[in-house]
């Protein structure tokens, strides 16, 4: 197993997993984040998606015991087309997954449909580059605007220095939706 990189586990930390959490991972690529995640879950479950079939077979095959015993499911699809029936989600996580600054109304629609109540998104990104702490300011304010003109409420803003570039995380909810 090789070393978690700085980056995967300052998420993971960050996502403050409990052991009966259903998180799911949106772009996971080796399946690292996920290994760190099951050592916390007992109970819960860690449903991991990424656009790469081959990059998911390589996931599976580092978390196969936890595939085996029910705390990991990995599947090569993207976000856009997935399918997870009535499962929802109490924290949903990317690190610099493309299809939420791209396309954020898209990616954030689907969220919304699949955080269950009090759920939150977290949203991690590092751009090449950033080098200045008014860089991240600069993207944070951006992608804080960016969730908000799409119905989240942002709970929190991180940033950490990380080598080689800082990065930064928005946790955000999703407001309640009241019958009416």
């Amino acid at each position: 197993m090789t070393k978690a990189s700085e980056r995967l586990v300052w998420a993971v930390e960050t996502l403050a997993v409990e052991p009966a959490d259903h998180v799911l991972e949106i772009g996971c690529g080796h399946g690292v984040a996920v290994s760190l995640i099951c050592e916390q879950l007992a109970g819960g479950k860690v449903t991991a998606i990424d656009r790469s079939p081959t990059m998911v077979d390589m996931a599976s095959r580092r978390n196969r015991a936890h595939v085996a015993s029910g705390k990991a499911v990995f599947q090569a699809i993207a976000l856009e087309q997935a399918d997870f029936g009535s499962e929802r989600f109490n924290k949903i996580f990317a690190f610099h997954v493309n299809l939420f600054w791209k396309q954020p109304a898209r990616a954030l629609g689907i969220v919304k449909q699949l955080l269950t109540p009090g759920g939150a998104v977290y949203l991690f990104h590092q751009l090449p580059g950033w080098k200045e702490t008014s860089e991240t300011q600069a993207f944070s304010k951006r992608a804080t605007d960016m969730l908000r003109s799409n119905g989240f409420a942002v709970r929190e803003v991180l940033a950490k220095d990380l080598k080689p570039m800082p990065a930064v995380c928005l946790i955000a909810e999703a407001p309640a939706i009241t019958p009416g």
